[in-house]
C-alpha cells in the first residue's frame, strides 16, 4: 500500500520552531494574551477573601507613612530643615513601594509558578513581566493619593508638563530597574533560595539609600566631611535615589514655599543637581541591569522545570 506524502514534506525546516526555545521579552509581545491572563489574575486574587480589598493598597503606604513620619520626622528629627516634610516622605515611599514589590515578586515569580513551569512550556520571562506590571496597578492608587493631596495643596497653580514627563519618567526607570533584578534573582532563585534572602535584604537598604526619609544633601555633607565627594555622585547615579528625586520635583516642590525655608542649603538646592544628565545615567545604568538580568535568565531558564 502506497503512503501518502507528508502534508510538510515541502515546508522547510526554518519554519519550524524548536520546542521550548526562547526569544527572550519578544516572546511577552508574542503571548500577550497570556500576559494579559497572568495581570489579571495576579491583580484579582491578590485580595481575594479579603474584607478591606483594595482599600490596602492605601492601609499600607498610608501605615508606612505614619510610622516613618512620627519616628523619623518628629522623634529623630530627620526631617529638620525639609519644609513640608510629609509631602516629601510619601513621595518617596510610593516609589519605594513600587520598587520593593515588582523587585520581590519578579524574584519569586518563577517559583511561585513552579506547577505550570513544571508541565507545559510558555515563555517564563511571562511571569516576571506580569509580577512588574501588577505592582504598577497597586502603585497608581498610591500615587492618585498623592496627586490628590498636591492638587488641595495647590499643585494645580505650579502644573507644567515637565512635571508630567518626570512622574513617567520615574516610572518607567523604577520598573525597568526592578524588572532586569528580578530576571537576575529570579533566574538564580530557581536553584538557589538564599537569593530570596539576599532580596530581603537589599528592600531593607534601598530605603535609606536613597533620600526618602531624609534630603540628599545629608549625604553629599558627611562624603565633604570625609574627603569623598565621589561617594555623592555614585549615589546620586543609583537609579532608584533618581526616581524618587524626579517625583520630588514633580510633587514636593511645586507644593512647597521654599523661598521661606529656614534652611539655606535646601532653598538654593531643593533636588538633586544635574538631573536630567544623572537621570539618563540613570537609565543606562538601569538598561545595563535588565540587559545582564536578560542574559542570566535566558541562559538558565533551560534547567527551570528541572529545578523545580
Amino acid at each position: 500500500m502506497a503512503e501518502s506524502p507528508s502534508l510538510f514534506a515541502n515546508v522547510p525546516r526554518s519554519e519550524f520552531d524548536v520546542p521550548g526555545r526562547s526569544r527572550g521579552l519578544l516572546d511577552v509581545v508574542r503571548w500577550r494574551y497570556l500576559l494579559k491572563l497572568l495581570v489579571r489574575t495576579g491583580v484579582t486574587t491578590r485580595y481575594r477573601n479579603s474584607v478591606l480589598g483594595w482599600t490596602w493598597s492605601y492601609v499600607r503606604p498610608a501605615a508606612q507613612f505614619l510610622v516613618f513620619w512620627v519616628v523619623m520626622g518628629l522623634l529623630l528629627d530627620l526631617g529638620r530643615g525639609v519644609p513640608n516634610y510629609a509631602v516629601y516622605l510619601f513621595s518617596g515611599i510610593i516609589v519605594i513601594n513600587l520598587f520593593s514589590e515588582a523587585f520581590k515578586n519578579a524574584t519569586t515569580s518563577i517559583v511561585g509558578n513552579a506547577p505550570l513551569v513544571r508541565k507545559v512550556y510558555l515563555p517564563r520571562q511571562l511571569f516576571a513581566v506580569s509580577a512588574v506590571i501588577v505592582a504598577l496597578t497597586h502603585f497608581l492608587p498610591q500615587l492618585g493619593l498623592l496627586a490628590i493631596v498636591c492638587l488641595v495643596m495647590g499643585w494645580w497653580a505650579q502644573f507644567s508638563l515637565l512635571q508630567i514627563v518626570a512622574v513617567i519618567a520615574a516610572v518607567v526607570l523604577t520598573m525597568l530597574f526592578a524588572l532586569g533584578l528580578g530576571l537576575f534573582f529570579g533566574a538564580i532563585n530557581v536553584r538557589f533560595r538564599d537569593s530570596e534572602n539576599i532580596v530581603e535584604l537589599l528592600l531593607m537598604l534601598a530605603t535609606w539609600a536613597s533620600p526618602v526619609l531624609y534630603h540628599w544633601t545629608m549625604v553629599a555633607d558627611a562624603a565633604q566631611k570625609i574627603g569623598a565627594n565621589w561617594i555623592t555622585q555614585i549615589y546620586l547615579l543609583n537609579p532608584i535615589t533618581q526616581a524618587v528625586e524626579l517625583f520630588h520635583f514633580a510633587f514636593w516642590v511645586p507644593v512647597t514655599d521654599l523661598a521661606h525655608s529656614d534652611n539655606a542649603v535646601i532653598q538654593a538646592n531643593p533636588v538633586a543637581p544635574d538631573m536630567l544628565s544623572n537621570t539618563l545615567w540613570a537609565f543606562v545604568i538601569a538598561l545595563g541591569v535588565f540587559a545582564l538580568g536578560q542574559l542570566v535568565f535566558r541562559k538558565l531558564e533551560g534547567r527551570f522545570a528541572q529545578d523545580l
